[in-house]
Protein backbone atom coordinates (compact mmCIF):
# COMPACT_ATOMS: atom_id res chain seq x y z
CA UNK A 1 0.00 0.00 0.00
CA UNK A 2 1.54 3.35 -0.72
CA UNK A 3 1.14 6.37 1.22
CA UNK A 4 -1.46 7.60 -0.48
CA UNK A 5 -3.51 4.87 -0.22
CA UNK A 6 -3.14 4.20 3.32
CA UNK A 7 -3.95 7.92 4.12
CA UNK A 8 -6.97 7.46 1.85
CA UNK A 9 -7.77 4.29 3.66
CA UNK A 10 -7.81 5.77 6.96
CA UNK A 11 -9.86 8.50 5.74
CA UNK A 12 -7.53 11.51 6.02
CA UNK A 13 -7.61 12.99 2.21
CA UNK A 14 -10.63 15.72 1.74
CA UNK A 15 -9.24 18.16 -0.73
CA UNK A 16 -6.19 18.28 -2.54
CA UNK A 17 -5.13 20.82 -4.69
CA UNK A 18 -3.93 19.15 -7.77
CA UNK A 19 -3.74 15.14 -8.83
CA UNK A 20 0.38 15.28 -9.30
CA UNK A 21 0.30 15.20 -5.51
CA UNK A 22 -0.50 11.67 -5.12
CA UNK A 23 2.31 10.98 -7.50
CA UNK A 24 4.88 13.79 -5.75
CA UNK A 25 3.78 11.82 -2.07
CA UNK A 26 4.56 8.48 -3.47
CA UNK A 27 7.48 8.81 -4.65
CA UNK A 28 9.07 12.39 -4.05
CA UNK A 29 10.43 14.17 -0.72
CA UNK A 30 8.87 16.97 -0.20
CA UNK A 31 8.98 19.59 2.58
CA UNK A 32 5.50 20.45 3.80
CA UNK A 33 4.08 22.82 6.66
CA UNK A 34 1.17 22.65 9.46
CA UNK A 35 -0.13 25.54 11.26
CA UNK A 36 -1.57 26.48 14.23
CA UNK A 37 -2.73 29.67 15.77
CA UNK A 38 -1.92 30.28 19.06
CA UNK A 39 -5.42 30.52 21.07
CA UNK A 40 -4.01 28.65 23.71
CA UNK A 41 -0.66 27.64 25.35
CA UNK A 42 -1.10 24.16 25.17
CA UNK A 43 -2.68 22.30 21.97
CA UNK A 44 -5.63 19.89 22.43
CA UNK A 45 -6.38 16.31 21.26
CA UNK A 46 -8.44 18.33 18.23
CA UNK A 47 -4.93 19.30 17.07
CA UNK A 48 -3.80 15.66 17.66
CA UNK A 49 -5.31 14.37 14.08
CA UNK A 50 -3.53 17.20 11.91
CA UNK A 51 -0.63 16.76 13.45
CA UNK A 52 0.15 13.21 13.65
CA UNK A 53 -0.86 12.94 9.59
CA UNK A 54 2.15 15.36 9.64
CA UNK A 55 4.08 12.41 11.56
CA UNK A 56 2.90 9.97 9.03
CA UNK A 57 4.49 11.99 5.89
CA UNK A 58 7.96 12.16 7.89
CA UNK A 59 7.72 8.66 8.53
CA UNK A 60 7.51 8.14 4.34
CA UNK A 61 10.53 11.01 3.78
CA UNK A 62 8.83 13.84 3.67
CA UNK A 63 10.38 17.19 5.75
CA UNK A 64 7.50 18.74 8.04
CA UNK A 65 7.61 21.79 9.48
CA UNK A 66 5.35 23.39 12.12
CA UNK A 67 3.68 27.06 11.90
CA UNK A 68 2.89 28.46 14.87
CA UNK A 69 0.90 32.17 14.22
CA UNK A 70 2.38 34.84 16.50
CA UNK A 71 1.09 37.33 13.75
CA UNK A 72 -2.12 35.73 12.57
CA UNK A 73 -2.66 34.81 15.97
CA UNK A 74 -3.34 38.02 16.84
CA UNK A 75 -6.27 38.89 14.47
CA UNK A 76 -7.76 35.40 14.76
CA UNK A 77 -9.49 33.36 11.50
CA UNK A 78 -12.78 34.10 10.64
CA UNK A 79 -15.34 31.67 12.27
CA UNK A 80 -18.16 30.65 10.16
CA UNK A 81 -20.62 32.74 13.02
CA UNK A 82 -19.13 35.63 14.36
CA UNK A 83 -15.92 37.27 14.91
CA UNK A 84 -13.11 35.65 17.67
CA UNK A 85 -12.45 37.59 20.66
CA UNK A 86 -8.78 39.39 20.34
CA UNK A 87 -6.18 37.93 22.59
CA UNK A 88 -3.51 40.28 23.87
CA UNK A 89 -0.36 40.80 22.19
CA UNK A 90 0.67 39.40 25.39
CA UNK A 91 -0.96 36.43 26.21
CA UNK A 92 -0.10 35.59 22.20
CA UNK A 93 3.32 35.65 23.28
CA UNK A 94 3.34 33.51 26.21
CA UNK A 95 0.74 30.68 23.90
CA UNK A 96 3.74 30.69 21.18
CA UNK A 97 6.29 29.71 23.54
CA UNK A 98 3.95 26.44 25.02
CA UNK A 99 3.13 25.52 21.88
CA UNK A 100 6.50 26.32 20.69
CA UNK A 101 7.96 23.61 23.38
CA UNK A 102 5.14 21.09 23.56
CA UNK A 103 5.84 20.80 19.56
CA UNK A 104 9.23 20.10 19.86
CA UNK A 105 8.80 17.35 22.59
CA UNK A 106 5.94 15.64 21.53
CA UNK A 107 6.71 15.69 17.67
CA UNK A 108 9.93 16.49 17.03
CA UNK A 109 9.12 19.17 14.56
CA UNK A 110 11.06 22.34 13.05
CA UNK A 111 9.12 25.08 14.41
CA UNK A 112 8.63 28.71 12.73
CA UNK A 113 6.51 31.55 13.56
CA UNK A 114 5.05 33.57 11.33
CA UNK A 115 5.54 36.95 13.24
CA UNK A 116 9.11 36.70 12.32
CA UNK A 117 8.29 37.92 8.83
CA UNK A 118 5.46 39.99 9.40
CA UNK A 119 6.36 42.38 12.71
CA UNK A 120 8.69 44.32 10.18
CA UNK A 121 6.03 44.90 7.63
CA UNK A 122 4.13 48.05 6.61
CA UNK A 123 1.04 47.86 5.61
CA UNK A 124 2.22 49.49 2.48
CA UNK A 125 4.36 46.71 1.80
CA UNK A 126 2.36 44.27 2.71
CA UNK A 127 -0.76 46.11 0.17
CA UNK A 128 1.94 46.31 -2.46
CA UNK A 129 3.52 43.04 -2.63
CA UNK A 130 0.80 40.80 -1.85
CA UNK A 131 -2.39 42.28 -1.46
CA UNK A 132 -2.26 43.72 -5.48
CA UNK A 133 -2.47 39.98 -6.38
CA UNK A 134 -5.78 38.75 -4.69
CA UNK A 135 -9.18 39.57 -6.62
CA UNK A 136 -11.77 40.59 -4.02
CA UNK A 137 -13.84 38.68 -6.14
CA UNK A 138 -11.61 35.78 -5.50
CA UNK A 139 -11.85 36.28 -1.85
CA UNK A 140 -15.56 36.51 -1.79
CA UNK A 141 -15.63 33.48 -2.76
CA UNK A 142 -14.11 31.29 0.15
CA UNK A 143 -16.42 29.58 2.08
CA UNK A 144 -16.09 31.20 5.65
CA UNK A 145 -16.01 34.69 3.89
CA UNK A 146 -19.23 34.05 2.16
CA UNK A 147 -20.75 32.95 4.60
CA UNK A 148 -20.00 36.26 7.00
CA UNK A 149 -21.32 38.58 4.47
CA UNK A 150 -24.84 38.95 5.90
CA UNK A 151 -24.07 38.98 9.29
CA UNK A 152 -20.71 41.09 8.59
CA UNK A 153 -17.43 40.68 8.44
CA UNK A 154 -14.12 43.05 9.73
CA UNK A 155 -11.83 44.39 7.31
CA UNK A 156 -9.23 42.43 9.71
CA UNK A 157 -10.86 39.34 9.31
CA UNK A 158 -10.88 39.59 6.06
CA UNK A 159 -7.40 40.08 5.49
CA UNK A 160 -6.42 36.81 7.12
CA UNK A 161 -6.69 34.88 4.24
CA UNK A 162 -3.89 36.69 2.64
CA UNK A 163 -1.77 36.83 5.76
CA UNK A 164 -1.39 32.94 5.70
CA UNK A 165 -1.03 33.04 1.75
CA UNK A 166 1.71 34.70 2.57
CA UNK A 167 2.73 32.59 4.91
CA UNK A 168 2.91 30.07 2.32
CA UNK A 169 4.94 31.72 -0.15
CA UNK A 170 7.46 32.91 2.30
CA UNK A 171 8.41 29.37 4.04
CA UNK A 172 8.67 28.39 -0.09
CA UNK A 173 11.09 30.53 -0.81
CA UNK A 174 13.24 30.23 2.60
CA UNK A 175 12.57 26.75 3.57
CA UNK A 176 11.61 24.90 0.07
CA UNK A 177 8.19 24.42 1.44
CA UNK A 178 6.04 23.43 -2.00
CA UNK A 179 2.60 21.58 0.32
CA UNK A 180 0.50 23.08 3.18
CA UNK A 181 -1.55 20.33 5.10
CA UNK A 182 -4.69 21.69 7.30
CA UNK A 183 -8.07 20.62 8.15
CA UNK A 184 -10.69 20.96 5.91
CA UNK A 185 -11.63 24.14 6.67
CA UNK A 186 -8.59 25.68 6.00
CA UNK A 187 -8.81 24.97 2.17
CA UNK A 188 -9.83 28.67 1.60
CA UNK A 189 -6.72 29.72 2.72
CA UNK A 190 -4.32 27.39 1.62
CA UNK A 191 -5.68 27.71 -2.39
CA UNK A 192 -4.66 31.36 -1.56
CA UNK A 193 -0.99 30.51 -0.99
CA UNK A 194 -1.23 28.56 -4.05
CA UNK A 195 -3.35 31.56 -5.98
CA UNK A 196 0.11 34.03 -4.61
CA UNK A 197 2.19 31.67 -5.40
CA UNK A 198 1.25 31.30 -9.28
CA UNK A 199 0.45 34.64 -9.97
CA UNK A 200 3.60 36.49 -8.41
CA UNK A 201 6.33 33.96 -9.29
CA UNK A 202 4.58 31.39 -11.26
CA UNK A 203 5.21 28.18 -9.26
CA UNK A 204 2.62 25.54 -8.74
CA UNK A 205 2.28 24.85 -4.62
CA UNK A 206 0.33 22.23 -3.47
CA UNK A 207 -2.12 21.68 -0.67
CA UNK A 208 -4.08 18.89 1.13
CA UNK A 209 -6.61 18.83 3.91
CA UNK A 210 -8.04 16.29 6.04
CA UNK A 211 -11.90 16.12 6.98
CA UNK A 212 -12.22 17.48 10.55
CA UNK A 213 -12.63 14.51 13.17
CA UNK A 214 -16.32 14.81 14.74
CA UNK A 215 -17.69 12.55 17.11
CA UNK A 216 -21.37 10.84 16.79
CA UNK A 217 -23.40 13.62 17.49
CA UNK A 218 -21.73 15.95 14.73
CA UNK A 219 -19.14 17.80 16.99
CA UNK A 220 -15.30 18.59 17.06
CA UNK A 221 -13.79 15.38 18.50
CA UNK A 222 -12.20 16.62 21.87
CA UNK A 223 -14.77 18.99 22.97
CA UNK A 224 -16.66 18.48 25.79
CA UNK A 225 -18.92 21.16 26.78
CA UNK A 226 -16.57 24.08 25.52
CA UNK A 227 -13.56 22.42 27.18
CA UNK A 228 -10.60 20.87 25.21
CA UNK A 229 -9.46 17.74 25.98
CA UNK A 230 -5.52 19.50 26.34
CA UNK A 231 -2.38 17.32 25.26
CA UNK A 232 -0.42 19.41 28.16
CA UNK A 233 -1.14 16.60 31.17
CA UNK A 234 -0.94 19.22 33.82
CA UNK A 235 -4.27 20.35 31.48
CA UNK A 236 -5.59 16.97 31.19
CA UNK A 237 -3.92 13.88 33.29
CA UNK A 238 -3.84 10.96 31.49
CA UNK A 239 -6.63 9.44 33.76
CA UNK A 240 -9.01 12.35 32.19
CA UNK A 241 -7.77 10.88 28.66
CA UNK A 242 -8.53 7.94 28.94
CA UNK A 243 -11.90 8.03 30.06
CA UNK A 244 -12.73 10.23 27.35
CA UNK A 245 -11.31 7.83 24.65
CA UNK A 246 -12.13 4.75 26.68
CA UNK A 247 -15.96 6.33 26.19
CA UNK A 248 -15.75 6.76 22.64
CA UNK A 249 -18.66 5.59 20.50
CA UNK A 250 -18.97 2.33 18.91
CA UNK A 251 -19.70 3.71 15.96
CA UNK A 252 -17.05 5.69 15.74
CA UNK A 253 -13.63 4.08 17.71
CA UNK A 254 -12.65 2.06 14.38
CA UNK A 255 -12.91 5.69 12.53
CA UNK A 256 -10.50 6.83 15.29
CA UNK A 257 -8.56 3.84 15.43
CA UNK A 258 -7.53 4.63 11.91
CA UNK A 259 -6.61 8.38 11.97
CA UNK A 260 -5.75 8.91 15.06
CA UNK A 261 -3.17 5.51 15.55
CA UNK A 262 -0.31 4.13 13.41
CA UNK A 263 -1.56 0.61 13.87
CA UNK A 264 -1.21 -1.43 10.37
CA UNK A 265 -4.81 -1.81 8.57
CA UNK A 266 -4.74 -5.47 9.37
CA UNK A 267 -4.41 -4.58 13.37
CA UNK A 268 -7.02 -2.26 13.25
CA UNK A 269 -9.61 -5.16 10.89
CA UNK A 270 -8.51 -7.78 13.51
CA UNK A 271 -9.04 -5.33 16.12
CA UNK A 272 -12.47 -4.17 14.57
CA UNK A 273 -13.15 -8.40 14.58
CA UNK A 274 -13.02 -8.56 18.42
CA UNK A 275 -14.82 -5.32 19.17
CA UNK A 276 -18.36 -6.15 17.24
CA UNK A 277 -17.70 -10.17 19.40
CA UNK A 278 -17.98 -8.23 22.32
CA UNK A 279 -18.82 -4.40 22.23
CA UNK A 280 -19.27 -4.17 26.37
CA UNK A 281 -15.93 -5.14 26.71
CA UNK A 282 -14.77 -2.39 24.79
CA UNK A 283 -11.51 -3.59 22.90
CA UNK A 284 -11.47 -1.02 20.42
CA UNK A 285 -11.87 2.14 22.84
CA UNK A 286 -9.18 0.82 25.07
CA UNK A 287 -6.39 0.25 22.48
CA UNK A 288 -7.40 3.77 21.32
CA UNK A 289 -6.47 5.01 24.85
CA UNK A 290 -3.28 2.97 24.84
CA UNK A 291 -2.37 3.93 21.58
CA UNK A 292 -3.01 7.69 22.38
CA UNK A 293 -1.54 7.82 25.75
CA UNK A 294 1.56 5.90 25.16
CA UNK A 295 2.30 8.77 21.98
CA UNK A 296 1.58 11.37 23.77
CA UNK A 297 2.98 10.80 27.32
CA UNK A 298 4.77 7.48 27.46
CA UNK A 299 3.96 4.15 28.64
CA UNK A 300 4.49 4.94 32.66
CA UNK A 301 1.35 7.85 31.87
CA UNK A 302 -0.43 4.78 30.04
CA UNK A 303 -0.34 2.29 32.82
CA UNK A 304 -1.24 5.42 35.91
CA UNK A 305 -4.11 6.38 33.65
CA UNK A 306 -4.84 2.10 33.06
CA UNK A 307 -4.43 1.67 37.05
CA UNK A 308 -6.61 4.31 38.50
CA UNK A 309 -9.23 3.55 35.66
CA UNK A 310 -9.09 -0.30 36.75
CA UNK A 311 -9.28 0.64 40.19
CA UNK A 312 -12.31 2.64 40.48
CA UNK A 313 -14.27 0.00 39.61
CA UNK A 314 -12.62 -2.92 42.00
CA UNK A 315 -11.72 -3.18 45.66
CA UNK A 316 -8.35 -2.18 44.39
CA UNK A 317 -9.05 1.48 44.94
CA UNK A 318 -7.86 1.05 48.32
CA UNK A 319 -4.32 0.61 46.23
CA UNK A 320 -4.42 4.39 45.37
CA UNK A 321 -2.81 6.83 47.46
CA UNK A 322 -4.52 10.33 47.55
CA UNK A 323 -1.65 11.47 45.52
CA UNK A 324 -2.91 9.58 42.63
CA UNK A 325 -6.29 10.78 43.08
CA UNK A 326 -5.25 14.37 43.67
CA UNK A 327 -2.81 14.35 40.54
CA UNK A 328 -4.59 12.15 37.99
CA UNK A 329 -8.46 12.96 38.68
CA UNK A 330 -7.91 17.18 38.30
CA UNK A 331 -11.22 17.69 35.72
CA UNK A 332 -13.01 15.41 38.72
CA UNK A 333 -15.26 17.75 40.82
CA UNK A 334 -14.72 18.08 44.06
CA UNK A 335 -16.47 18.79 47.37
CA UNK A 336 -15.36 19.65 50.58
CA UNK A 337 -17.84 17.83 53.63
CA UNK A 338 -18.60 17.88 56.90
CA UNK A 339 -18.81 14.61 59.49
CA UNK A 340 -22.77 13.63 59.13
CA UNK A 341 -24.94 10.95 57.39
CA UNK A 342 -24.92 10.03 53.43
CA UNK A 343 -27.77 11.95 53.21
CA UNK A 344 -27.06 14.96 54.30
CA UNK A 345 -23.54 15.18 52.52
CA UNK A 346 -24.88 14.34 49.17
CA UNK A 347 -27.69 17.00 49.91
CA UNK A 348 -26.06 19.71 51.48
CA UNK A 349 -22.73 19.92 48.79
CA UNK A 350 -25.56 19.90 45.75
CA UNK A 351 -24.31 16.28 44.67
CA UNK A 352 -28.77 15.37 44.73
CA UNK A 353 -31.35 17.94 44.18
CA UNK A 354 -33.09 17.02 47.07
CA UNK A 355 -33.33 15.31 50.11
CA UNK A 356 -35.93 12.61 48.07
CA UNK A 357 -33.60 12.74 44.96
CA UNK A 358 -30.68 11.32 47.21
CA UNK A 359 -32.91 8.78 49.05
CA UNK A 360 -33.75 7.38 45.26
CA UNK A 361 -30.15 7.31 44.36
CA UNK A 362 -29.27 5.18 47.83
CA UNK A 363 -32.38 3.26 47.83
CA UNK A 364 -31.24 1.63 44.05
CA UNK A 365 -27.67 1.68 45.29
CA UNK A 366 -26.36 4.23 43.06
CA UNK A 367 -24.41 5.79 45.50
CA UNK A 368 -20.91 4.40 46.69
CA UNK A 369 -17.81 5.34 48.41
CA UNK A 370 -14.34 4.13 47.56
CA UNK A 371 -16.23 1.79 45.28
CA UNK A 372 -18.46 -0.11 48.15
CA UNK A 373 -22.22 0.53 47.80
CA UNK A 374 -24.34 2.76 50.74
CA UNK A 375 -27.91 2.05 51.00
CA UNK A 376 -28.74 3.18 54.32
CA UNK A 377 -29.21 7.36 54.74
CA UNK A 378 -28.18 7.54 57.77
CA UNK A 379 -24.67 6.04 57.16
CA UNK A 380 -22.13 8.71 59.00
CA UNK A 381 -19.58 9.87 56.80
CA UNK A 382 -16.17 10.67 58.76
CA UNK A 383 -12.54 10.16 58.44
CA UNK A 384 -12.67 6.69 58.92
CA UNK A 385 -13.96 7.04 55.07
CA UNK A 386 -10.92 8.84 53.82
CA UNK A 387 -7.82 7.66 51.95
CA UNK A 388 -4.53 8.64 53.37
CA UNK A 389 -6.34 10.55 55.70
CA UNK A 390 -7.22 12.94 52.79
CA UNK A 391 -9.75 12.59 50.49
CA UNK A 392 -12.71 10.08 49.48
CA UNK A 393 -14.04 9.34 46.05
CA UNK A 394 -17.69 9.57 45.92
CA UNK A 395 -19.78 7.92 42.65
CA UNK A 396 -23.20 8.50 41.97
CA UNK A 397 -24.66 6.69 39.40
CA UNK A 398 -22.10 4.64 36.71
CA UNK A 399 -20.25 7.29 35.99
CA UNK A 400 -20.27 10.23 37.80
CA UNK A 401 -17.60 10.56 40.35
CA UNK A 402 -16.31 13.55 42.90
CA UNK A 403 -13.63 13.78 44.90
CA UNK A 404 -14.77 14.47 48.84
CA UNK A 405 -12.25 16.42 51.41
CA UNK A 406 -12.78 16.29 55.23
CA UNK A 407 -13.06 19.59 56.88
Amino acid sequence: MTLFEDLKWRGLVKDVSSPELEKKLNEEKLTFYIGTDPTADSMHIGHFSSFLIASRLAKYGHKPILLIGGATGLIGDPKPSNERQMISKEQVEKNVEGLTKQAKEIFGFEVVNNYDWTKDLSVLDFLRDYGKYINVNYMLDKDIISRRLETGITFCEFAYTLLQGMDFLVLNRTKGVTLQVAGSDQWGNITTGIEMARKMEDKELYGMTMPLILDANGVKFGKTEGNALWLDKTKTSSYELYQYLVNADDAMVIDYLKKLTFLSKEEIEEIEKEHDKARELRIAQKRLAKEIITFLHGEEEYEKALKISEALFTEKINELTANDIIENMKGVASFNFTEDTILNVLVNNNLCSSRREAREFLTAGAISINNKKITDENTVINKDYLIDNKVLILKKGKKKYYIGYLK
